[in-house]
């Protein structure tokens, strides 16, 4: 039988995805879901001039989106304070961090990374035969002096940071990010996703510095900017990383009408801010039907919230299969001792009345299964 003639690599790595979509467990069940609070979607949608300027655009499709993305990274830069240079548009942060990590990583290399954190940051190192080492979370939060530690010990190529912290929502200030840039070891970059910074409190990120070659931002707008489904993100980084992207990133892989929307998006800042607000509700009411079913929801600087089930990851896994059951799609962290937790993402008011309803019977029967 003729078969492809896989690469050694490839035959070894297993055949998982880093997350199973809603769409393939409502098939598998048969039914749609009546609330989606487990991707960390944006509810509240695009800007309506987002929208229109992706309606207004969709007669152009039988053209190539502009393969340099011109006019968002124009916007963008002048929106961050850099220049055109010191950014590249990609496929959401996913896509960015696959050509990062094709670009810097041989098979071998040495990657740290927080155990439990974004894992499709792991699946693209595994992709390309690098190394993961992790260090374990500290306090429900990634710890940047074990990173750093860690790290400088197995001479890194990369170390990854999620600032705010996905899964858990946890963040660090400005000042300690600053001094983990500070403390790298040389020829180590920092990978720091910002996808959730939006929604962080004042002086959770640092400056951007484009002339600055230890660190490359990620940003996205499937978050605070509701267009997730349009694959719109920005590395912001010094010049000649962002150069280096032209060798292997997909040149034609930003549709027209993704970046009509972004640009359009980003220009209405008065929209961002309403949508803030919004999530900013969401998450105290998520927090407050936490507390009233006897659950410990963390702080969070995201749009969702991890509540700590106050017991282990077996009862967890079960109260996210009760709550699943019962057509609520929501997630949780998958590495112990994080997993003794769920994460719900902000919803629409409804969806949140959804959850206040469904929850307490959800819990009740993980706890008739775990007796």
């Amino acid at each position: 039988m003729n078969t492809p003639r896989y690469t050694p690599l490839i035959t070894s790595l297993p055949a998982t995805t880093p997350f199973v979509g809603p769409e393939v467990q409502e098939r598998a069940r048969g039914r749609a879901f009546a609330a989606r609070l487990g991707a960390n979607e944006n509810v509240f949608g695009p800007s309506p001039k987002a929208i229109k300027a992706m309606q207004d655009a969709v007669p152009e499709t039988w053209m190539y989106g502009d393969s340099a993305s011109h006019d968002l990274r124009e916007a963008l830069a002048a929106h961050h304070g850099v220049t055109m240079d010191n950014i590249v548009i990609g496929a959401g942060i996913d896509g960015l961090l696959g050509s990062l990590v094709r670009m810097t990583v041989a098979q071998g290399d040495r990657v740290v990374t927080s155990a439990g954190a974004y894992p499709t940051f792991n699946y693209h190192v595994n992709g390309f035969g690098g190394e993961l080492v992790q260090v374990p979370f500290r306090n429900d939060h990634e710890d940047p002096h074990a990173l750093i530690a860690k790290a400088t010990e197995v001479e890194a190529k990369l170390v990854y940071l999620a600032n705010p912290d996905n899964p858990m929502g946890t963040w660090h200030s400005a000042e300690m990010v600053s001094d983990m840039i500070d403390r790298l070891p040389d020829g180590c970059l920092l990978v720091l996703d910002e996808a959730y910074v939006e929604f962080a409190p004042e002086g959770t990120a640092p400056p951007i510095n484009g002339d600055d070659p230890r660190v490359i931002r990620m940003r996205t707008f499937s978050k605070a900017y509701g267009m997730a489904g349009a694959r719109v993100g920005a590395a912001i980084g010094h010049k000649g990383l962002i150069d280096s992207f032209a060798k292997v990133r997909d040149h034609f892989g930003m549709s027209r009408i993704s970046q009509a929307g972004a640009l359009a998006a980003l220009l209405d800042q008065d929209y961002l801010q309403q949508t803030l607000a919004k999530v900013a509700t969401a998450r105290d009411r998520i927090s407050d039907i936490a507390r009233t079913n006897g659950l410990m929801p963390l702080p969070s600087a995201t749009n969702f919230v991890t509540i700590d089930c106050g017991r282990d990851g077996d009862f967890a896994r079960a109260v996210v299969a009760e709550m699943i059951e019962r057509d609520i799609f929501i997630r949780m962290p998958f590495t112990a001792p994080e997993d003794r937790c769920i994460r719900i993402s902000a919803g629409t008011p409804a969806d949140l009345d959804l959850l206040e309803t469904t929850l307490p019977a959800a819990l009740d029967a993980a706890r008739n299964k775990s007796v």
